[in-house]
């Protein structure tokens, strides 16, 4: 992932230091199982321990002959650490230390997710309950329908996100798998007691049956639940775009002192954050078909899996660590602006009472139809005549023949809306 959305910690993961670190991890781990079981005599384990290490650019210089990452690794290591070298990778396949290495790079980088959503909860967390009895309009078809709370549109954004930390907690632990089963997954030069030894020091479960790989649903399961985030992101920065647009304003990202909108118009304030998290989210979802797609391999495997995860494994982690902070600072920093939702309240002269009237009309008996074609020609009046849907009905003898003016105060009041906000927002929050 380029320089521009990558955050140090998570992006340090992806390194080619890092990732030949995690092949030594599991080979280590190996070597130190193989001396349990009384393969490998101490001297030479202690040898292996205190010189194993690698030179990245050596590695580099030896695949530019071998052709093969892995050899190239092992020379380099050798060369390190010199006669005892002849245990390492013993009865292994490229394999067992590459799909093992992943995983703990994979699960390491799972963890930093987690802890982003965390972040993103514990705002829309805050952002739920100081804005709980906020009246704002609710809208579908981008339409003006009935009012709702802007904190309980908050609470919608983090219950969603709860479930996509539920489903990511998931794929992270049936990721968490490690395989030492040799070429074909027979464990024809290893054993499964040396495997599970093995997956024990790196802190990994041990994949029941595996073929010469990890089979790639576990992987597919990891990017299709950070798409599904994605997705959950783009979601809520899409509301915050249309939040935003001139004609609604009900709320505003944070503008720092000294930012330009526009090269050409001075005056722009535009949402540049939501707008880069719903570019962002579709790389998520377009990495995550590449993950399906590596599915089904040939037999017990072929290498058609390995260019695609060199590119997904290190972009959706990093696009994700990435596009998490990002959205807990546009929050953060996000300006609510409740006069503004007042406005917008009034500004469809109070057509969203519409329901209220009906069914104060359908309380008295009347049948439905009936009363629907009363209300609707009152709101229709409302609408072409721009005058406030209220005096229409005050103003509709049909209406007013059933409804008295203490009833109709009673089905304006704009509180009713909020009647059930505490009971919802408590099955969320507890």
């Amino acid at each position: 992932m380029i320089e521009r959305y990558s955050r140090p910690e998570m992006a340090a993961l992806w390194t080619m230091e890092a990732r030949f670190g995690s092949w030594l991890e599991v080979e280590l781990a190996v070597c130190e199982a193989w001396a349990k079981l009384g393969v490998i005599p101490q001297p030479e384990l202690a040898e292996i321990r205190a010189k194993a290490a690698f030179d990245v650019d050596r590695i580099l210089e030896i695949e530019e002959k071998t052709r093969h990452d892995v050899i190239a690794f092992l020379t380099a290591v050798e060369e390190k650490v010199g006669p005892a070298a002849r245990f390492i990778h013993l009865g292994c396949t490229s394999s067992d230390i590459v799909d093992t290495a992943n995983a703990l790079l994979l699960v390491r980088a799972g963890k930093m997710i987690l802890a982003d959503i965390d972040k993103v909860l514990s705002v829309l967390k805050d952002m739920a309950l100081a804005h709980k009895d906020l009246l704002c309009m609710g809208r579908t078809h981008g339409i003006h329908a009935e009012p709702t709370s802007f904190g309980l549109k908050m609470t919608g954004f983090y219950a969603e996100f709860a479930r996509h930390k539920e489903r990511f907690a998931s794929a992270v632990e049936n990721i968490r798998v490690g395989k030492i089963s040799g070429a074909v997954g027979t464990y024809a030069h290893l054993s499964p007691e040396l495997e599970a030894m093995a997956c024990e020091i790196l802190g990994l479960a041990v994949d029941p049956v595996s073929t010469q790989i990890v089979q790639r649903d576990r992987h597919a399961h990891y990017f299709t639940s950070l798409a599904l985030l994605g997705g959950g992101v783009e979601r809520l920065c899409t509301e915050l775009r249309h939040l935003q647009r001139t004609e609604v304003l009900e709320v505003e990202e944070g503008f720092a002192k000294g930012q330009k909108g526009s090269s050409a118009m001075p005056h722009k304030k535009n949402p540049i954050s939501a707008e880069n998290l719903c570019g962002l989210s579709r790389l998520l979802r377009t990495n995550a078909i590449a993950s399906m797609e590596n599915m089904p391999l040939w037999h017990e495997r072929d290498i058609s899996h390995s260019s695609v995860e060199r590119v997904i494994m290190p972009d959706s982690t990093i696009l994700a660590d990435y596009i998490l902070n990002r959205l807990a600072g546009l929050l953060k920093n996000l300006r609510v602006i409740p006069e503004n939702m007042a406005r917008n309240l009034d500004s469809s002269f109070g057509l969203f009472y519409s329901q209220r009237v009906l069914v104060g009309l359908l309380d008295l008996g009347l049948p439905r139809q009936k009363a629907y074609e009363m209300v609707q020609a009152a709101a229709m009046r409302s609408w072409d005549q721009r005058r406030p849907f209220r005096d229409e009905v005050l103003n509709d003898p049909e209406i007013r023949q059933n409804l008295s003016l203490e009833t109709l105060e009673r089905l304006f009041d704009p509180c009713y809306y909020l009647r059930h906000v505490s009971t919802v927002m408590a099955r969320v929050f507890g």
